[in-house]
Order: structure tokens, then sequence, then C-alpha cells
């Protein structure tokens, strides 16, 4: 039991880079959320429509994810091991590959965004002003990916490098102007159109513009701190066998993301073919467990950039250590989560101005998300670890590989070639991951994540 258990410093080196991303994801989500209730006032079409295109902007900001985190790896561990011009060399790469990401993601998007759309209006419903709208949503979210792009970059590189305020508090100030931009376009106040779902969009992308520009000015004006920005620009040249490493290491956790982004979003596909009352259920319960996901998400961050400094440091056995404690809060911490969800669930969907059927799913589809969620801490945990030793192909099987071999095809054919309602789904998807945990346990155990990363 002691193995599980830290000191009083422990915890406080976990939360310390922790509760920073907890709030800004907090508040972030929180303010999705009220961005998706003050949308869902104004109809279940408009709701289910930016629900849609956010499955697909979804795909982009992990694909994003994914690209930044195979150079994160080594920005870590460059920064346990104070190499600036390590850092400076993952930094630019994180440029290169993060641009070839957007410019991909906006010519997928311009060319088949209705097509994409189309994907998941099936069964009863408006399903012709769903699209109009699901469309016109994706269109003005777009002008904000370029933003998005840039503020990624600093704000990862800013949390591998031990400072998760500034990116906290840039979050903070973007949260606050997307708030009162959806009370202003949304609904039409002081003396401007109500503009509906395109309001939210619009207020979106100004959010998010100003969130970059946060995050880039504190960066360039803090030298003392962020001493691997002096000369950052200098040059963009990466020695190839960098390069090479980077692409080599990154890749699998780019295709990763992007192959578990797009699996999620099959599954949700699968559910949709129960209709699109579902479409509009699953959308109000992913709004408050992405709230209350939060918290295992943050932990699973923060264990991976402390398991990566330890390695870059050269301390396994602290690093072991670390992995066994912060799991274990991890878990602990979800139960009390938990517990909580399960009075919330009946409550929360009863505040969207939709069908009584709608929000009885919804309920039912959070209980059961909430129940699950100290496994899914587990995992997350897991896949951190994995990442953060450099073992990016064990973590694309472990993730993505996982998704698209057994979660996927169990939800096509329930969904196809039998008439069960879709929470009973959402069940056997779910409980399935309990594989996942049994292998991610052994892998664990087996400590074939500790690899130092580091430059010769």
């Amino acid at each position: 039991m002691k193995r599980l258990i830290g000191d009083q410093n422990f915890y406080r080196k976990i939360m310390m880079i922790a509760f920073p991303i907890i709030v800004q994801n907090g508040i972030t989500n929180f303010v999705g959320m009220l961005d998706n209730i003050m949308v869902g006032q104004v109809g279940t079409i408009q709701m289910s429509a930016v629900s849609i295109s956010n499955q697909l902007i979804f795909v982009y900001n992990l694909c994003i994810f994914g690209a930044l985190s195979g150079a994160g790896i080594f920005t870590a561990q460059y920064f346990g091991n104070r190499d600036k011009e390590g850092i400076q060399y993952s930094f630019r790469y994180k440029w290169m590959i993060s641009l070839v990401v957007t410019i991909l993601g906006l010519c997928i998007f311009l060319l088949f965004g209705n097509a994409l759309i189309g994907f998941y209006l099936n069964g009863e419903g408006n399903i012709k002003d769903t699209l109009f709208y699901g469309k016109q949503y994706l269109n003005i979210m777009m002008v904000g990916i370029p933003f998005f792009m840039v503020s990624q970059i600093y704000s990862d590189t800013l949390r591998e490098t031990s400072n998760s305020v500034v990116p906290m508090k840039s979050g903070l100030i973007a949260v606050a102007v997307n708030l009162v931009g959806n009370y202003i376009l949304i609904y039409g106040k002081f003396g401007l159109p109500a503009l509906g779902s395109a309001g939210a969009a619009f207020a979106t992308v100004l959010s998010r513009f100003v969130e970059m520009v946060c995050n880039v000015s504190w960066t360039h004006r803090h030298r003392e701190e962020c001493f691997f920005m002096d000369g950052m620009y200098k040059t963009f040249k990466i020695p190839f066998s960098l390069l090479k490493t980077y692409f080599i290491t990154g890749f699998p956790l780019l295709l990763n993301e992007t192959m578990w982004a797009a699996g999620l979003a099959m599954l949700t596909q699968c559910y949709s073919t129960r209709g699109l009352d579902v479409v509009a259920s699953l959308n109000i319960s992913n709004t408050i467990t992405n709230v209350s996901g939060t918290v295992f998400i943050a932990m699973g961050i923060s264990v991976g950039i402390l398991v990566g400094q330890l390695l870059g440091a050269q301390q396994i056995e602290q690093a072991r250590d670390t992995v066994v404690k912060s799991c274990a809060f991890s878990i602990f911490v979800c139960f009390g989560i938990m517990i909580v969800m399960f009075f919330v669930a009946p409550i929360f969907p009863k505040i969207y101005n939709t069908k009584p059927e709608i929000q009885s799913l919804s309920t039912k589809i959070i209980l059961l998300s909430t129940l699950f969620m100290p496994l899914q801490s587990y995992i997350n945990c897991v896949y951190f670890v994995m990442r953060a030793g450099g073992k990016t192909f064990v973590t694309f099987l472990f993730d993505s590989a996982y998704v698209w071999a057994i979660s996927v095809p169990a939800a096509f054919i329930i969904s196809r070639y039998t008439t069960l309602p879709v929470q009973m789904i959402y069940l056997v998807v779910q409980l399935l991951d309990i594989i996942k945990v049994i292998v991610g346990s052994i892998l664990i155990k087996k400590g074939i994540w500790i690899q130092t990363l580091l430059r010769e």
C-alpha cells in the first residue's frame, strides 16, 4: 500500500504541473459547455449541427496534439538536462510538422466538408437544415485553425519546460472572450444581429486569436524563464539525424492521434445510426463528461512530463516510483468525481431546450460514461507514460490500433446488425476497454517505457 501513496513533496510537484492544466482545460471545457447550452437554447437542429462539425474539428485538434507530442517527448527530456540547443531543435520541428498537418486539414475541410457532415445525418430529423448549419459553422471555424496551431506550439513547449501557469492564464483570458462573444453574437446583443450557431463560431475564432497573442507575447518577453527562445528564429535548420529521429519517434504519435480521433468519430457515426436524437444526446452528455474528465487528462499529461524529465535526468528508479503513485492518485481522484457526477447526471440535460426523450437518453449516457471514469483515468496514465519514454509505436498499438481493431468493429456490427438501443452499444464499447487495463498493467510492470532520448 505504501508504494501507492507519495509524500507531501510528491503531491506538490505533480499538482504544480497538473493544477494549472486542470484550471485551464476545466474552464475551457466549462465555457464550451456554456457555449453548447447557449446554442442549445436556439434549437436542437443548430445544436446537433455544431456537435457534428466539432467532431471534425476535434480530429484536427488531436492531429495537432499528436504532431506536437513527438517533439514534446524530446523537449521535456532536453529541459531535464538543460539542453538549450536541443529544445530549439524540437521547437522548430513542431513548426514544420504543424504546418503540414494544418494545410492538409484545411484542404480536407474545404473539399469534403459537406460529405463528412452528411456522414452523421441518419434516420429521422431535419437533415437539410442540420447540414446547412453544420457547414456554416465549420467554414467559420476554419479561420481560427492557424491561431490554434501557433498557440499550441507555444503552450505545449511552456508546459514541457515546467511553465504551465502561462498557458493557463492565456486560456482563462480566451475563455472570457469566448463567453462574452457567445452572449453577444449568438443572441444579438448591443444592436448586433442574432447569429445563432454562426455567432458561436465567430466568438471561438476570436478567443483563439487572443489566446495565441497571449502565449506568444509572454514567451518572447520573458527570455530569462524561456532561455531557449534566445536565437530561436535565427535559423530553422535542424540536423538531419535529429530530424529523422523526431519523425521516426513522432510519426506513430501523429498517426495514433489521427486514427484515435477518427475512431471516436466513427464510433459516434455508429451511434448516430439510431437517429438525430442520438446525436443531440451524445452532444449533451459529452459536454458535461468533458468537464469532469479534465482532471484525469491533466493527471496523465503531468505524469508524462514528470517521467520525461526524470528519464532525461537519468533518475530511473524515481521515474518508476512516480508512475505507480501518479496512477494511483489519478484513480483515487476520479472516484470522487464519479460520485459527484452520479448526482449531476439526472439534472444537467434538463438545462437544454430539447425533447424529454433526448434529455432521458443523455442522462443514461452520462451515467455510463461516469461509471468507467476511473478505468479511463488509468488507461490515460499508461498512454502518457509510454509516450514519455519514447515508446511511440507501443503507444500507437495500445491506443488507436486497439480502437480500430476492437471498439469500432464491435460498434459497427451491433449498430448495423442488431436493434439494441444506443446506450447498450455504448456500454459494450466501454466494457471492451477492460482489456486495455490488463495490457497497460503488464506494460507498466515490465518497464518497457524506460528509455532516454538525449542527444549524444
